[in-house]
C-alpha cells in the first residue's frame, strides 16, 4: 500500500508540474547603463508564488523517492516563509498535514497564504531556533522534517532537465547578449546558487556566479574566512535570504564572487524597480537588484557590454506591513537613501 501511494504522489507532482508554464524572463530597461542589458527571471509567477515552489517541488519529490514520506504523515519545514508556503501547496496537492515552524516576525501575508493552502505555523522568537524546534515536533508527531537547509542543494537536478538555470540559458538565447556575463543570486539555503554554479561549470559557460548577501548574514564572512562555526546574534530582516548559520546546502566553491548588500540599499532598490517595472517584488529582489546594478556599473567603468541576470523571487503583495510601510521601514531598517545618488 504504501509504495502504491508513492507512486500516485509522484505521479501527482509530476502532473502538477506539466500544467504549469515557465516563468517569464524580462528585460528591464537601464538607459544609464548603455550595452549593458539586465534581466529579470520572474519567479514569482510560479502557482505557490515564489522561486520556492522550484525547491518545494523538489524537496517533495526527494523524500517520496527516499523513502521518507508515507501517506498520512505530517510534513513539518523550517522557514521564514516562502519555502513554507510552496510546501503547503505541495503537501495540500498529496493530502498531507502541513506545519511551518518559523520567526514570530514572518511577514503576515505569508502565514496567510500558509493557512489558504491548508497548514500551520509553529512560531519561535528567533530564526536560531527553527532548526531544533522542526526537529522536536517530527519527533513528536512522527511525522518528516523536510530540512530545506540540508537538502536543498541536492535535491535538484544542477545538469539540467529545465531546472532554473537551463531555463535561464534557454530565455536567453535569441538575446543580443546571449551568453551571460553574470548570474546573481541571493542564498537562503544555497540550494538555489549551487544549482546555478554547478550547472555554469558542467556546461562549460564563462558566465560568473555572483551571490549577494544581506545584513546579519554570515554567509559573505563564511565565503572569506571558511570557518563553518560562524554566527549571527541577529537574523536576516530580508525575508528569504541571509542566514544566521552556516548552511549545509551553502557550497561556496562554486560561486565566483559575494557581495555584501546593506539592508537599506536593498529597499532602495525595490522602490526603484517599482517604479521601473510597475509592480512590487519582494525584498530579496531588492538585494539581487543591488548586486547586479553594481556589477552593471562596473562594467561601465571598463567600457564593456554584455547581459546580467538576476531573479524577481516573489510578489511584494506579501509585504504591504513591512517593506511597503514607511513606518516598519523606519523602525526596522531606518533611513533608505537613493539609489543612484546625485
Amino acid at each position: 500500500m504504501t509504495a502504491c501511494w508513492v507512486r500516485g504522489a509522484v505521479r501527482e507532482i509530476e502532473a502538477d508540474f506539466q500544467r504549469s508554464a515557465d516563468t517569464h524572463l524580462i528585460r528591464l530597461p537601464l538607459p544609464d547603463f548603455p550595452g549593458i542589458h539586465l534581466y529579470l527571471k520572474d519567479e514569482s509567477t510560479h502557482p505557490s508564488g515564489s522561486l520556492k515552489h522550484r525547491l518545494a517541488r523538489s524537496l517533495f519529490l526527494y523524500a517520496l523517492c527516499n523513502g521518507w514520506l508515507r501517506e498520512n504523515s505530517t510534513v513539518i519545514e523550517a522557514s521564514s516563509g516562502s519555502t513554507a508556503i510552496s510546501e503547503a501547496y505541495f503537501a495540500r496537492l498529496l493530502g498531507l498535514p502541513f506545519i511551518a515552524v518559523m520567526p514570530a516576525s514572518t511577514a503576515r501575508r505569508k502565514i496567510e497564504q500558509i493557512a489558504f493552502y491548508g497548514g500551520r505555523c509553529h512560531f519561535v522568537e528567533h530564526s536560531a531556533q527553527i532548526y531544533a524546534a522542526s526537529e522536536h515536533l517530527a519527533r513528536d508527531l512522527g511525522g518528516h522534517y523536510m530540512d530545506q537547509f540540508t537538502y536543498a542543494e541536492r535535491a535538484t537536478d544542477w545538469r539540467g532537465n529545465n531546472n532554473i538555470a537551463d531555463s535561464i540559458y534557454r530565455q536567453m538565447a535569441r538575446e543580443p547578449f546571449p551568453m551571460p556575463r553574470y548570474l546573481v543570486m541571493g542564498a537562503g539555503t544555497g540550494g538555489t546558487s549551487a544549482t546555478l554554479g554547478r550547472y555554469i561549470r558542467y556546461q562549460g559557460h564563462p558566465t560568473e556566479l555572483v551571490v549577494v548577501d544581506p545584513e546579519n548574514s554570515v554567509f559573505h564572512d563564511y565565503y572569506h574566512r571558511r570557518d563553518p562555526q560562524i554566527t549571527s546574534p541577529l537574523g536576516s530582516r530580508i525575508e528569504g535570504i541571509g542566514r544566521p548559520r552556516v548552511e549545509p546546502s551553502f557550497i561556496p566553491d562554486v560561486i565566483d564572487r559575494m557581495i555584501a548588500v546593506p539592508d537599506a540599499a536593498s529597499i532602495a532598490a525595490l522602490h526603484w524597480l517599482e517604479r521601473a517595472l510597475g509592480r512590487r517584488a519582494g525584498a530579496s529582489t531588492g538585494t539581487n537588484l543591488c548586486g547586479a546594478l553594481q556589477l552593471a556599473a562596473e562594467m561601465r567603468q571598463r567600457g564593456e557590454q554584455g547581459s546580467i541576470v538576476t531573479l524577481l523571487c516573489d510578489s511584494g503583495d506579501r509585504y504591504p506591513d513591512t517593506y511597503y510601510s514607511d513606518s516598519w521601514v523606519a523602525e526596522h531598517i531606518g533611513a533608505i537613501p537613493p539609489l543612484f545618488p546625485g
